[in-house]
């Protein structure tokens, strides 16, 4: 009977700790997405700016452009 319970025992173990190195994998996985969805996000209002810059300077300068003609 006791070794039964020893077998038992050992393997509950064993899938506990396989458990967590799932667990593991799963984190670093979310942490990397979470990391690249950073980056793109900051890429996008870098884009945003430099439209919204380009877009203000061509108005300022075509009403420039209006009124001294």
């Amino acid at each position: 009977m006791k070794k039964n319970d020893l077998d038992t025992t050992l393997f509950n173990s064993d899938i506990s700790s396989n458990k967590d190195l799932e667990i593991d994998k799963i984190k670093t996985t979310n942490v990397n997405i979470l990391l690249n969805r950073v980056r793109i996000d900051q890429k996008r209002t870098l884009k945003k700016r430099i439209l919204f810059s380009i877009i203000l300077a061509g108005l300022v300068s075509s009403l420039a452009v209006y009124f001294i003609i």
